[in-house]
């Protein structure tokens, strides 16, 4: 059974970074496509980023292109946030896709493994 943890949310300035961390626990996770996904209440869970297996390929929606990077190392996952804007508060989501198929699904249905989630607000 996969686990996953996020950390590293928190309050910061339109315009300021931070860095969202998952560990995940289970001895499959490094076989597993990641991802991050993110929700404003009320709404649908939003495409964030995603990386293959083997850390060697990545995906990103429009809306953070060239602000977050998403990146991976042994049993964690991060996702690098610059140039906040205050519509990327929502609360912050990593998955997990056992299927081993193709890195860049973006639909929450693909994927099995769900953190918690972590708060991120940013101030206008």
């Amino acid at each position: 059974q996969v686990q996953l943890v996020e950390s590293g949310g928190g309050l910061v300035q339109t315009g300021g970074s931070l860095r969202l961390s998952c560990a995940g626990s289970g001895r499959t996770f490094s076989n597993y496509n990641l991802a991050w996904f993110r929700q404003v209440s009320g709404k649908e869970r939003e495409f964030v980023a995603s990386i293959r297996w083997s850390a060697d390929r990545t995906y990103y929606a429009d809306s953070v292109k060239g602000r977050f990077t998403i990146s991976r190392e042994n049993s964690k996952m991060y996702l690098q946030m610059t140039s906040l804007k205050p519509e990327d508060t929502a609360v912050y989501y990593c998955a997990a896709d056992p299927s081993g198929t193709y890195f860049f699904r973006t639909a929450p249905s693909d994927y099995v493994h769900w953190g918690q989630g972590v708060q991120v607000t940013v101030s206008s």
